[in-house]
């Protein structure tokens, strides 16, 4: 059985990366089962709150003001916008709204009170709620905390060594102490990042590495395949390879095997068989709806369609403090006298080795008599 490691080294991360395609979605589907109900994937839908104006300049991002990409703006959406959308998402099957806000950092006033109420709101709705707001202080992780707010997301993008390359006006280290912030509170952190940035596989693997010292890990961790935006400084970037995508959701399950891996931009190059690939490896939740932020998602029907394709189930929303319920699933049978017990997100797997013990006894003695 695979266990939780903080202590993975970069030239681990990078032969796991490396090995022979076949044997490593092997090896990170046999992971996933162990940690995991392979045939659930949660439905979440991403909602831009505020779009455009943002003052950084991540070189992906076609948000930036400084980049000319003809993005649609708008100012911060009201609760009763928001509430509108997350009863639109929860009827289409989705059980998280992640709302995202094209801002720097977190500012308090009127505009943090309004995200506030839109997180009680959706927690009404008995969904889990997520943000991604940009940096935030101690305080005001407390305060979304008290709202109800499921997780937070603020993602690495690469590595510290290849972020200078996408990012100068915010540091690694920002990025981190958000992270810090978050886990002084009970919201469950959400951070991951993109490939196809022109990173090198240490690079990816570096990342990795990163989010795998962490303690406790992340639960979530989104893995983007970069959607080139005319009039980003990445938009002649190439299309990423779905073999990389593979790669990548294979090594982020194997180093963080209790972790939800959430295959999140650029769905629309993806085949549906790639994603099929995905899901095998260890992918744990996609973004539905025909847009992520600003630019294109698959449409939910085909989502919904793979789905029947592939024998997958919606993951219901999952309750903050709950205990973790038995759902092995209908087709897979645990082995003979072993009792296995699937976690939601933030709770490792259970093996029942003293219910093991004592059936294995139990059926020695039996034979035993006849």
């Amino acid at each position: 059985m695979s266990e939780i490691r903080h202590d993975w080294t970069k030239e681990e991360i990078i032969d796991i990366y490396n090995k022979p395609l076949l044997e490593l979605v092997y090896e990170a589907a046999s992971v996933h089962r162990q940690f995991h109900n392979p045939r659930e994937v949660q439905i979440s839908t991403l909602l831009s709150i505020k779009t455009g104006g943002c003052p950084e300049d991540c070189a992906y991002c076609p948000q930036a003001a400084r980049y000319h990409t003809d993005i649609e703006t708008n100012d911060l959406m009201t609760v009763d916008q928001v509430k509108a959308q997350a009863l639109r998402a929860r009827s289409s099957g989705s059980s998280r709204v992640c709302m995202g806000a094209a801002w720097r950092n977190v500012e308090d006033g009127p505009e943090f009170e309004q995200v506030l109420d839109m997180v009680r709101t959706i927690n009404k709705l008995d969904m889990e709620v997520c943000c991604t707001l940009g940096m935030l202080n101690e305080n005001q992780a407390q305060r979304l905390a008290e709202a109800g707010l499921y997780a937070y997301n603020h993602n690495l993008d690469s590595s510290e060594e290849y972020y200078g390359e996408i990012i100068s006006s915010r540091g690694y280290g920002d990025r981190l102490r958000t992270l810090e912030n978050v886990r002084k509170t009970n919201v469950t952190v959400c951070s991951g990042g993109i490939i196809g940035m022109g990173e090198s596989i240490e690079d990816r693997a570096g990342m990795l590495l990163a989010l795998a010292s962490l303690s406790p890990q992340p639960e979530s961790v989104p893995i983007n395949a970069l959607v080139a935006v005319e009039g980003t400084p990445l938009e002649e970037q190439e299309t990423t390879p779905i073999w990389d995508m593979i790669r990548m959701v294979a090594t982020t399950r194997i180093v963080l095997p209790n972790t939800t891996v959430r295959l999140s931009a650029g769905r629309t190059e993806m085949s549906k068989e790639g994603q099929a690939f995905c899901f095998l490896a260890g992918a744990g939740s996609i973004f539905a709806g025909d847009k992520l932020l600003t630019t294109p998602n698959p449409d939910v029907n085909e989502d919904m369609e793979l789905f029947n394709t592939l024998g997958l189930i919606p993951m219901k929303p999952y309750a903050k403090g709950a205990q973790p319920t038995p759902v092995a699933p209908e087709e897979m049978t645990p082995a003979e006298g072993e009792k296995t017990r699937w976690s939601r997100p933030g709770h490792r797997i259970e093996k029942n080795v003293e219910a093991t013990k004592k059936a294995n006894k139990k059926r020695k003695e039996s034979k035993l008599v006849e």
